[in-house]
């Protein structure tokens, strides 16, 4: 962890933040400030912003898929224990993520 930034307790944690000021983004301004972020974190976003019901805010950052060569893990910090169980894994071709463990937020 770098200094100075704060943790948000992994994938979920991320997630729930994500469901309680999704609505408050903008989708234009997203887009705009995804061109600054690694392309893998804005693929995470968009997946997560559309588990959560924002669609068009998610739309927004789909162009930036098409960047990215490989699908990824959507938490890279989970590491099977099984290399063989990652191609077992769900995959999204829409963000180009394998889904290496289950998102749970409260609605």
């Amino acid at each position: 962890m770098r200094p100075g930034l704060p943790q948000v307790g992994g994938i979920n944690g991320l997630a729930q933040i994500v469901k309680d000021i999704g609505a408050q983004s903008d989708a234009r301004k997203l887009a705009k400030a995804a061109e600054v972020y690694d392309n893998a974190a804005v693929r995470r976003l968009g997946y997560l912003l559309d588990q959560v019901g924002y669609k068009p805010k998610a739309g927004a950052l789909e162009p930036f898929v098409r960047a990215a060569k490989t699908s990824i893990p959507l938490n890279p910090s989970v590491k099977p224990l099984i290399a063989s169980l990652v191609e077992e894994a769900p995959r999204v071709a829409k963000w180009k993520l394998i889904i290496n463990e289950p998102v749970e937020i409260d609605f």
